[in-house]
């Protein structure tokens, strides 16, 4: 059965079927030709994955983001990282960056940061004489940020379908998050020191007290969540309700800038963004039972207990294969469906379940601004009007960057886990 499902998935893959599509259909053929299974267990296994309490914090946190783009808390917070690093050559490259970081903070999804803040920022960078190009690959690479900083979306699946605490999980984040950011932040301002990049960026920039002064009530949005979460007030899947909330309060009531006609579009908006997403989790659910049936995940433990005998050699051949996964499937997916797998054979090897989530976000966080098949990628080339053939020359740099940060969250646990082991 296990042949059957692969091959079907790749014909359908290869015809363009997306991909939550081709998991159903390849399991259908999988059980109705080649074991003796009932097909009732489709729609049951699918609503079993889909039965989970935390999962309720995806919706929430896609509308919250959706809010915040609409009600100018993306704007604002544009503008007070540009008061902060605006006056340094190549300082509207790095606003990108900081940008993303904070809007990471409340909206928990890498594809609501690329449209909220390349929106913005893009054709400002290009007004200030940045290369297209350039400035479509700063924002896809930044955006991927909104995986790691929590709240998570991605997170969240790796915690459910491995029976991880998501709250640890959140702290995780900020480590691998700020460390990345850190590092693109870093290149940029050498990059552009080096090819004469920004040197305009001074221009149309607030003054720090101004720029605070009109972004406070946004600011105080990740306070009151991931504060909300550690002081023990409410739970992740809370949390996201929690930020509609406060993302309507911001937007409709302080900045005056989210009219009722405008909220009839953002809730269909979310909930077409809600529904596409849980179907892929609900397709994963009925694969992995599947492949947790014919027992191939103690088949695979077994092999690579076998072939790799370190932790150090464990993590090497995973990293190399999330890459390549990353690169091709989309990344709710790839969690719901190769989680569960390797999270226990990395327990046997001594790895920490909660750095391992990390692991496995950042690999498929750099799938996102990566070819074929990069949602952030895709995203960013829609804003700039861009081909992403494009991008290519210039974005091979930013993937550098973050491989070079994902070696070091591989193989330096305290960087995700220092703030777990000082909080718990």
């Amino acid at each position: 059965m296990n042949a059957a499902i692969g091959l079907s998935l790749i014909i359908l893959f290869s015809l363009g079927v997306p991909i939550a599509i081709s998991i159903v259909l390849a399991s259908i053929i999988g059980i109705e030709f080649f074991s003796r299974l009932p097909l009732l267990l489709v729609p049951q296994q699918m609503f079993v994955g889909i039965d989970s309490f935390p999962l309720m914090a995806i919706p929430f946190f896609i509308l919250a983001g959706n809010l915040m783009s609409a009600g100018g808390i993306s704007r604002r917070l544009v503008d007070l990282a540009k008061s902060m690093v605006g006056g340094l050559q190549g300082g509207l490259a790095m606003t990108c960056v900081l940008t993303c970081m904070m809007f990471a903070a409340v909206s928990g999804s890498s594809v609501a940061t690329t449209f909220a803040i390349g929106s913005i920022l893009i054709p400002a960078m290009v007004k200030h004489d940045y290369p297209r190009p350039l400035a479509a690959s700063i924002q896809a690479s930044s955006a991927e940020l909104g995986v790691l900083i929590p709240p998570s979306i991605p997170l969240i699946l790796y915690g459910v379908s491995t029976d991880t605490s998501i709250g640890k999980l959140f702290i995780a984040g900020i480590g691998p998050g700020l460390l990345i950011g850190g590092a693109l932040l870093l290149f940029l301002f050498l990059f552009c020191k080096k090819r004469g990049y920004g040197l305009r960026d001074r221009e149309d920039r607030h003054d720090f007290p101004t720029a605070f002064k009109r972004a406070w009530a946004a600011l105080l949005m990740p306070v009151v969540v991931i504060g909300g979460i550690y002081g023990g007030v409410f739970t992740p899947t809370e949390a996201s309700a929690v930020a509609v909330v406060y993302a309507l309060i911001v937007g409709g009531l302080v900045y005056r800038e989210l009219p009722r006609s405008e909220l009839y579009p953002i809730f269909r908006e979310s909930v077409i963004s809600t529904a596409a997403v849980m179907l892929i989790i609900a397709a994963a659910a009925l694969f992995s039972f599947l492949i947790s049936r014919s027992g191939l995940p103690g088949e695979v433990a077994a092999w690579v207990t076998n072939i790799f005998d370190s932790p150090i050699a464990f993590l090497l051949a995973v990293n190399v294969m999330l890459l390549i996964v990353g690169m091709f499937i989309e990344t709710s997916a790839a969690i719901l469906v190769l989680a569960p797998i390797f999270t226990p054979i990395a327990i046997q090897y001594g790895i920490d379940p909660v750095h391992f989530g990390l692991i496995v976000v950042v690999n498929l966080a750099l799938g996102m601004f990566t070819p074929p098949l990069g949602v952030n990628l895709f995203a960013a080339c829609a804003v700039a009007k861009l081909s992403i053939d494009q991008l290519l020359p210039w974005l091979m740099r930013f993937v550098l960057v973050v491989l070079a940060c994902l070696i070091a969250i591989t193989y330096v646990p305290w960087i995700s886990l220092g703030l777990v082991d000082l909080l718990y």
